[in-house]
């Protein structure tokens, strides 16, 4: 979409920011906690009942809770890709969910969220799970053994401690600056998705070894007990432990903003934190074991919510909370059995992961895309509940004018300015919002209204048991009365859907 067609809102006035401590910087630190996989009604906060996450409510009655917000995709990969660059993933065809050996999906000479705050003075930092590639080149070319190039660095990121994927694939290592953490020179990585290799025992081969057991696929090489996706030898010195990954980002999380406090440097951070939890393989740290009844799914939750707490310590320690703008949201919907045997389903009880919405992850229904989002800036933000309409993929454009940075003409051409709304100083919602699916489905929320276009006529996911959204026929819903997509008014509306279907076919 060209730039001269996106509309744009009032840039943030000084008189905004005024007020902050002298000491500090007048841009805001910028903290965004992305979750992974933690649907509309898995917080308490947005309803949940069996589950207890105080310290994503505190988060949320200093700031706003928004419930109409969007990610762009309901799945992992292309939602961020399309918040970290402003741009659709559906407008390449190489976005989809990426294998833990893929070349960097973000291009190097693509310019980022990072790379702008970059160049407004900031330092940077990704923790966390990645799952946007490494390297560059055809699959598996990355030199897992020494300095995995191009990474975050060449995309705005001053530091890194990711994972190259997600729990469930390989390699099962930290990488921190492009290196793996702690690796044996004498012990090198391999990794492969089309080839076992010889003598390492897989999941399929050898389930007498595993603690816990595929529901479908993850049945490859065994890390810790747990098959994964894709095949991996070497590397034992530096295979993560399940039950310490949320230990270990939210340790390194917390450095980065001691290091980097603005008194010490005299910049401003951005910090780029995306946990692993509730994603499988859900191995929630023993001190987290039990804490909700719902099994390990459950406990994932609350361990999220401790790594919530960890950062809102840290800034009230290192006296930085009221100059930072904290945004917390997931990357896409919720799903239970995503692929092992966890007793998910069998404990979920009377829990909701969506809450009053249809779908879940992977789905083109609400709960693939609808997701929780709430916004803190001590002093800023009026605390409360906020119904406008907002999508993750104006990140871009509303940094850009928070730190008042001009966007180049070939970057975050689909992110608008939207900051105004998020900040609660404007109910003014988005214009539209366009959302993807997992088969590339898309859809477009407009007002009241949401418009589903015709796709394949598979409509449940037989794994996850996951109502896919997908018809032959055009959907059409009124949201507001009937949040559960439940009744499809297409047929009665021809207008409103020739309408919807010729937005969604001009901003393509």
């Amino acid at each position: 979409m060209n730039r001269n067609l996106i509309l744009s809102a009032c840039c943030l006035t000084g008189a905004v920011i005024a007020g902050c401590n002298s000491k500090l910087p007048q841009k805001p630190n910028i903290i965004f906690i992305n979750a992974d996989d933690i649907g509309f009604g898995d917080l308490e906060c947005y309803g949940a009942r069996a589950v207890q996450t105080p310290n994503v409510n505190r988060l949320a009655n200093s700031g706003i809770r928004f419930t109409n917000a969007y990610s762009c995709a309901a799945t992992s990969t292309p939602s961020r890709y399309g918040l970290l660059t402003g741009l659709y993933p559906w407008r390449r065809d190489d976005t989809g969910i990426a294998r833990g050996d893929a070349p960097m999906i973000i291009h190097k000479d693509q310019y980022t969220v990072a790379s702008l705050l970059t160049d407004a003075g900031y330092s940077t930092a990704v923790v966390g799970k990645w799952h946007l590639g490494i390297g560059e080149g055809a699959f598996n070319s990355q030199n897992w053994n020494g300095f995995i190039t191009p990474g975050p660095s060449d995309i705005g990121f001053g530091y890194s401690y990711i994972m190259a994927a997600t729990g469930d694939r390989t390699p099962c290592v930290f990488i921190e600056n492009q290196r793996v953490v702690g690796l044996d020179p004498n012990d090198p990585i391999e990794v492969s998705y089309t080839t076992p290799f010889e003598g390492e025992p897989t999941g399929s081969a050898n389930p007498e070894m595993l603690i816990m057991h595929p529901s479908h696929g993850h049945d490859q090489t065994i890390v810790n007990g747990i098959s994964r996706i894709g095949y991996m030898r070497g590397g034992k010195s530096a295979l993560w432990k399940d039950e310490n990954i949320a230990d270990s980002i939210t340790l390194k999380a917390v450095r980065f903003l001691e290091k980097n406090n603005p008194e010490i440097t005299g910049k401003p951070f951005f910090l780029y934190f995306c946990t692993q939890d509730i994603h499988v393989p859900r191995v929630p740290n023993p001190r987290f074991t039990g804490k909700t009844g719902m099994g390990p799914r459950g406990d994932a939750i609350v361990e999220f919510d401790w790594s919530v707490g960890q950062i809102l310590d840290a800034l009230e320690r290192l006296g930085l909370t009221k100059n930072t703008l904290i945004i917390l949201s997931s990357d896409n919907g919720p799903v239970v059995d995503d692929g092992y045997k966890d007793q998910a389903v069998e404990l979920l009880g009377d829990h909701k992961p969506a809450g009053p919405l249809r779908g879940g992850k992977y789905s083109s229904f609400e709960a693939g895309t609808r997701i929780p989002f709430i916004v803190s800036w001590q002093g800023k933000v009026k605390p409360g509940t906020s119904a406008t309409l907002i999508s993750q993929i104006d990140l871009f454009g509303s940094v850009a004018q928070l730190t008042g940075q001009s966007i180049p003409e070939n970057a975050a051409n689909d992110s608008f300015k939207s900051l105004d709304s998020w900040l609660g100083n404007s109910d003014r919602d988005r214009d539209f919002v366009v959302e993807q699916s997992i088969s590339r489905t898309l859809s477009i929320v407009q007002g009241n209204w949401k418009y589903i276009t015709p796709s394949r006529s598979e409509k449940i996911d037989l794994n996850t048991n996951i109502e896919l959204g997908q018809d032959t026929v055009p959907q059409l819903y009124n949201i507001l009365d009937d949040p559960g997509e439940r009744n499809n008014i297409a047929g009665e509306n021809p207008d409103k859907v020739l309408e919807l279907a010729s937005g969604i076919k001009a901003i393509k």
